[in-house]
């Protein structure tokens, strides 16, 4: 493997792993913030309980993301420094945005909410909260506008070196790729966050239920409350997936007509397009000569055009366009190093990208179809004590991961050959664009770069362990009855009732209490 592959691995593994924390802690928090909204306006103890519990579920994830995001920009200098001057007059401002405004904002406020027990009002307290949870989606924003500007780069010209120079920083915020891609990312979250609590609640009922524990008392509400919650969150939740799926798939036809051909495996061009169902034979090896696939007639053209007639264009017919007008070879540059004059395949990898658009689907509908489950199961009151249907929506929380991580897999390798893909929409001596293999750093060898990979992996792979530990033990424990404690005094202060409670009661005396 040569640097590039080695590098585009590093950045693969380091990135989808940091983005399974992100829309846990995008959804969760906003969950944490509806629940203790609710505690704030009723007073109703299974409310607080709830807060406390899934609180310190969301503060784990998020000092896990925080940690490992911090690597992604990191790697900017270290790989992928041509990169970073191509794009940073663009970068620059977004990434600062992200970190002064909404990282501090979200950190700062997080820190008084969870030190704010028992210090400041109420409803300040909840205000942080809510502060905190606006300041991480405004980050993911920021984020995902730099990124969609890379899918789709507006607001910029083409400046004397032929990099971009943003000259409409309003075009790039407006961007509708990122406004479609926010969207659709933000109700993912919620399906992550939803796919959570229903797992977690369903199992805690049943094992209450067969410890013949009564059905009356506070923490049998915290679970149902978790479980119904999760559960009407993860279906609207899937709905508007579905939409906000549907308006980028739109948007990706007009904008990288290769990446959405690629994932329907169309290799010439239909009128009527149908959809592909299931396809094999020689997709993994990215020819079209032999792909065979069970199909829905005219569906394709629906899902592009919103008509079952119009015509989609077929991989081999783009690849011959993208050819004539980008080139059918690399630039005889040294920056492009062993590539230099090589003949592009502007194909995306099929296989990738066809089963990682099913799986992205797929997983969604598992997890819609859990939170279904989980609505019919506890209706009226039930409790299910079915080991296969509640163990199987445990191990369903992860189907929202999973779709979460195919989805970014899918939107960034189905953009390749390019780092920016050029913009459809402005005239070809306009365009900006950037070949992933002239965005490596010069100088640096392939040694360097598996020595970062193996680091990052064995420390990433140790922070999944903690994580993971974290998790499991606060799950296993659930609520405690501390938690029912409705102004629980924070670190160091001055009551001194702790001593007439039980041992438990006072070592979850406060919200985060393990976080400090």
């Amino acid at each position: 493997m040569d640097v590039l592959d080695i590098a585009r691995w590093q950045f693969g593994i380091t990135t989808v792993y940091h983005f399974l924390m992100v829309p846990l802690t995008i959804g969760l928090g906003l969950l944490v913030a509806v629940m203790h909204t609710m505690w704030v306006r009723t007073g109703r103890p299974e409310w607080l309980r709830m807060t406390r519990f899934w609180g310190k579920v969301y503060l784990v994830n998020f000092v896990l993301g925080v940690a490992t995001g911090l690597v992604q920009e990191f790697q900017f200098g270290l790989a992928w420094s041509e990169y970073s001057r191509f794009v940073g007059d663009v970068f620059g401002s977004l990434l600062a945005l992200e970190a002064l405004l909404a990282f501090f904002l979200e950190s700062t406020f997080l820190g008084l909410w969870i030190f704010g027990w028992g210090r400041i009002p109420k409803k300040l307290h909840l205000a942080a909260l809510w502060a905190a949870v606006v300041g991480s989606i405004v980050s993911a924003y920021f984020i995902i506008a730099a990124n969609s500007w890379m899918q789709h780069p507006v607001g910029v010209a083409v400046g004397a070196d032929g990099r971009p120079v943003q000259v409409d920083f309003l075009a790039v915020l407006t961007n509708n790729t990122a406004l479609a891609a926010f969207s659709h990312a933000i109700v993912a979250a919620l399906m992550v966050a939803g796919a959570l609590l229903v797992g977690v609640g369903l199992w805690h009922l049943r094992r209450r239920k067969l410890a013949a524990a009564p059905d009356t008392d506070v923490d049998h509400a915290v679970w149902r409350r978790s479980v119904r919650l999760g559960g009407f969150v993860s279906l609207a939740a899937f709905v508007l997936v579905a939409a906000t799926g549907d308006w980028q798939g739109k948007l990706m036809y007009h904008q990288q007509p290769l990446k959405m051909s690629s994932a329907e495996a169309l290799c010439e061009t239909e009128a009527p397009a149908p959809l592909s169902v299931f396809a094999w034979a020689k997709l993994g090896s990215n020819e079209c000569d032999d792909v065979h696939s069970w199909t829905v007639p005219g569906l394709l053209s629906f899902l592009a055009h919103w008509d079952f007639s119009s015509p989609v264009p077929g991989v081999e017919e783009l690849q011959e366009e993208y050819a004539a007008v980008y080139g059918e070879t690399y630039p005889d540059d040294p920056s492009f190093g062993d590539r230099a004059g090589q003949e592009i395949d502007y194909t995306p990898v099929l296989a990738a990208t066809y089963w990682s658009f099913r799986l992205m689907i797929g997983m969604g509908g598992v997890s819609a179809g859990v939170a279904a489950y989980a609505l019919w199961a506890t209706r009226r009151g039930r409790v299910p004590t079915s080991r296969i249907g509640v163990h199987g929506s445990l191990l369903a929380v992860g189907a929202p991961f999973v779709a979460n991580a195919a989805g970014w897999v899918f939107t960034e390798m189905g953009r390749q050959p390019f780092v920016v893909y050029p913009n459809p929409d402005v005239p070809v001596d306009e365009q900006v664009w950037f070949f992933t293999a002239q965005a490596v750093s010069p100088g640096i060898s392939a040694a360097e770069v598996w020595t970062s990979l193996v680091s990052l992996g064995l420390l990433y792979g140790a922070l999944a362990v903690v994580e993971l530990f974290l998790l499991t033990r606060l799950v296993r424990r659930g609520v405690t009855t501390g938690d029912a404690t409705a102004t629980p005094p924070a670190v160091g202060s001055s009551r001194r009732d702790d001593d007439q409670r039980p041992d438990d009661d006072r070592a979850d005396d406060d919200v985060l209490s393990f976080a400090y």
